[in-house]
């Protein structure tokens, strides 16, 4: 019974740790550093392009909006035939045959529509500001989603050793322990509490790879391409404050939700008096061209040309533009409420992302400090087993206080590195400008000049 679980434990050893080397060797042909994995993510995430498309839909709301301070040209025609037959009562005949054709332009120009146009056009670009903001912030989400997803591959990969070193040692115990049972040196006790412990190790690097597999899935969700060899060579330390208040500052002041929900606050008021425009008089100058062919045996030409100024004063439309004006008012005060919502967020990510990170850095300190002890607890514990001053057992729980203690310094310098992160989004300081990013930047207000003062085409800047 021994010797069957023996081979069995040591099968699944095996086959565990040529897992790992297999994946550590597919990762080895080439290195992608943070830096690299970022600019990757910044060009290629779905999220992000998506959102760039949405700013780009927003730039549209401005020329829309111009077009009131533009004439409305139309061109109609339209042809006509007639027959007549008329029967007299003295029993004669009488038929006509005529028709026409008329051809007519049309020009009408807005002079007045109780600032609508204006205040239409300054809200549209309040809109696109607000979307330009929304993007950054959509970008700093991003950038974070792929330092967190580049630090989890990382620190799996590590765990994973981690695990498969622990394996290897175990199984030496266990096959230690074994040869000094064959010689009346332990007991059977000892034998089964080394092997619950390799199995314990079997299933905890099965755990670790399966969490690896999961953290490469959602790198290469996030970035585009899986991991491979990755380098963490770049700190996110320059791009914070020194202190708190200066984070506090410096976020309240530029963070992109905050000044997307600005601009958000300043469309929904000019919103408000667009539709208090409607209550306003409207002032059109319209001018009519026509000419008229009539066919009734000779063909005649009849020109006719119109300027006509129209004055409409709007005096009841039954309610409906004073509810929607109150109902702007609603949506206004909303946007100022949710201005105020997106300030106490920044404020309380800003405290909690520096609390993180100062802790992250007093957990590193301890976890050094508790792998450091228990490596020299775990070589005094063999020694003494040697000289039989300790039990297997010993030496069994030794090497697991070393294990728990690597574990917690993987895991506490992957939590200070996406703190580090952290803070610099709750900041609004992680765009790629600031980062460095090899890529080639995003530029919204190329696209926002090229179509502002466009009068007509239907093709988009980029050709579609």
């Amino acid at each position: 019974m021994t010797r069957k679980r023996q081979s069995f434990l040591t099968g699944v050893t095996s086959a565990l740790l040529v897992t790992v080397m297999a994946v550590s060797y597919s990762e080895s042909a080439s290195a992608e550093t943070l830096l690299q994995a970022l600019s990757s993510a910044y060009s290629n995430n779905p999220e992000l392009n998506a959102a760039r498309a949405a700013t780009r839909a927003v730039d549209e709301g401005v020329p829309q909006a111009l077009s009131g301070y533009r004439p409305n040209v139309s061109a109609s025609g339209s042809v006509n035939h007639t027959w007549t037959d008329m029967d007299i009562r003295n029993g004669s005949d009488s038929s006509s045959d005529s028709g026409s054709a008329t051809l007519g332009l049309n020009v009408t120009q807005n002079l007045f529509r109780g600032f609508r146009t204006a205040n239409g056009t300054k809200q549209a670009e309040a809109a696109v500001l607000a979307s330009r903001a929304s993007l950054k912030n959509t970008e700093q989400n991003i950038m974070f989603d792929a330092a967190e997803a580049f630090m989890n591959v990382l620190r799996d990969q590590a765990l994973v050793e981690l695990r498969s070193q622990n394996v290897t040692f175990l199984s030496e115990q266990g096959r230690a322990t074994r040869d000094r049972f064959e010689v009346g040196e332990t007991t059977r006790t000892d034998v089964a509490q080394a092997d619950a412990r390799v199995s314990l190790a079997a299933s905890e690097l099965n755990l670790a790879q399966a969490n690896l597999n999961s953290s490469r899935a959602v790198y290469q969700q996030v970035i585009g391409n899986l991991p491979s060899n990755l380098q963490q060579n770049f700190s996110p330390d320059r791009l914070i404050p020194s202190t708190l208040d200066a984070a506090l500052a410096v976020a309240l002041a530029d963070h992109p939700a905050i000044l997307s929900a600005t601009y958000n606050a300043d469309a929904a008021s000019f919103d408000t008096k667009v539709i208090e425009g409607e209550l306003l008089p409207t002032v059109t100058l319209e001018g009519d061209l026509t000419r008229t062919y009539n066919f009734d045996g000779a063909t005649r030409a009849t020109d006719n040309a119109s300027i006509t100024g129209r004055v409409n004063i709007p005096i009841y439309q039954g309610g409906r533009v004073s509810s929607r004006v109150r109902q702007a008012k609603q949506v206004e005060g909303q946007r100022l409420l949710q201005l105020d919502l997106a300030r106490h967020q920044v404020r309380a990510s800003v405290i909690s992302s520096w609390g993180q990170l100062t802790a992250s850095r007093a957990v590193i300190i301890a976890a050094e400090a508790q792998r450091n002890a228990s490596q020299i607890a775990l070589s005094g514990v063999i020694e003494e087993q040697r000289v039989g001053q300790r039990t297997t057992l010993d030496v069994l729980n030794a090497q697991q206080e070393l294990q728990d203690a690597r574990v917690n310094l993987v895991s506490a310098r992957r939590d200070q590195v996406v703190a580090a992160f952290a803070l610099a989004s709750a900041v609004g300081k992680l765009s790629a400008e600031r980062l460095g990013l090899g890529a080639q930047i995003y530029q919204p207000e190329e696209h926002f000049e090229q179509v502002r003062d466009k009068w007509f085409g239907l093709r988009t800047p980029d050709g579609r």
